[in-house]
């Protein structure tokens, strides 16, 4: 016979961050920031039903692998749900697994489209979709004048999502995609690349800070080059960790980040505690660790956790979820899409470049 859990019992709840190299270690950083913060105030008014949350971090280090063992870890543990991941590829494995086993997922950060393979009740999603983003992304690119683009490209069902997408995009305004495999080719070799191609555009869709950053050294230090944008759709730049290696050379380069334009009061709030936290100034990451804890506290406070149930009033907006056509998750409407870039002549303040129009 099963005993009813205590009163003050915690409940356990299990958080997936890349924390470890390979994973990018400054977004794992501030995910588990935003979700603790989050985690302590829900407790400091009084947890769910008088019991407080107990968070579990596991480190993914961006290995699918790790991720599928971590859900079986903590579904062993007696987590009542999951939440967190950055990287796409790692948590559609923690979404497949958690899904197999029944334990409720929010993911938090990742936003390939496919994050399972068809529909999925027990998987949700609160970072718009890379569909979404990447559109904007090249609506952006197509409004500045960039016609003909080029990425430097490496194997990632995330980054050729990404190649897709803005192919289809730029189609539309009657751009054109080329890739350069980096694979095969040596930033160098990415410049000769590019010296004859006639593109306006590089966007780097690679692995930060390698192969990333020797990339956009060598364009940034080639003369036939000047005048090339750099674009970072994936979100590099938004770390401190960009600027401190690449100095002026990581500035002006736009990017996809999820905030408001205009921050709200919570936002204010909660960006200052964050601050505190990580003692730098918080990334989008962060804010979409805490308003996933915040939509993850209201789902369990009802028996079961029903996800088109579920709602909050997060730092970027009203927090609902929806079946949105061609996702296979329950997935969170109207978040804030921008794209942004840190200024040249003062590296520590963003430039906002361009929003969605329909959010």
């Amino acid at each position: 016979m099963n005993t009813p859990p205590s009163p003050h019992e915690p409940l356990l709840i299990g958080a997936l961050a890349p924390l470890t190299r390979p994973g990018w270690t400054e977004a794992g950083r501030h995910l588990v920031a935003g979700l603790g913060l989050a985690v302590d105030e829900v407790n400091d008014a009084g947890g769910i039903g008088g019991r407080p949350l107990d968070l579990l971090v596991r480190d993914t280090a961006a290995d699918p692998g790790r991720a599928t063992a971590a859900v079986d870890e903590l579904a062993a543990l007696g987590v009542a749900a999951l939440v967190g991941e950055y990287h796409s590829v790692v948590a559609r494995a923690a979404a497949a697994r958690a899904e197999a086993v029944g334990l409720p997922f929010l993911c938090s950060s990742a936003v390939l489209d496919a994050l399972t393979d068809g529909p999925a009740d027990r998987v949700a999603r609160l970072a718009p979709p890379q569909s979404r983003g990447w559109r904007v992304y090249a609506d952006f690119l197509a409004g500045a004048g960039h016609r003909h683009v080029a990425v430097a490209t490496q194997p990632s069902v995330y980054w050729a999502s990404g190649v897709r997408i803005l192919r289809e995009r730029l189609a539309e305004h009657g751009g054109s995609v080329t890739e350069l495999d980096l694979r095969e080719l040596t930033p160098a070799a990415v410049c000769d690349a590019l010296a004859g191609l006639g593109a306006t555009a590089l966007l780097l869709l690679a692995g930060h800070p390698d192969p990333a950053v020797p990339v956009v050294r060598a364009v940034r230090g080639d003369a036939r080059l000047t005048g090339m944008l750099l674009g970072a759709p994936a979100g590099q730049p938004e770390f401190t960790e960009w600027v401190s290696l690449l100095g002026a050379d990581g500035a002006g380069i736009p990017f996809l980040r999820y905030l408001p334009e205009r921050p709200g009061p919570l936002a204010e709030r909660v960006g200052k505690a964050l601050r505190e936290r990580l003692a730098e100034a918080p990334s989008f990451v962060a804010f979409e660790g805490y308003d996933a804890v915040l939509v993850l506290a209201d789902a369990l406070r009802s028996p079961g956790v029903s996800w088109p149930d579920a709602t909050a009033d997060g730092t970027r907006g009203p927090v609902r979820f929806a079946r949105t056509p061609g996702i296979g998750v329950w997935q969170s409407t109207g978040m804030p899409v921008q794209v942004a870039d840190r200024d040249p002549a003062d590296h520590d303040r963003f430039r906002v470049l361009h929003t969605d129009a329909e959010a």
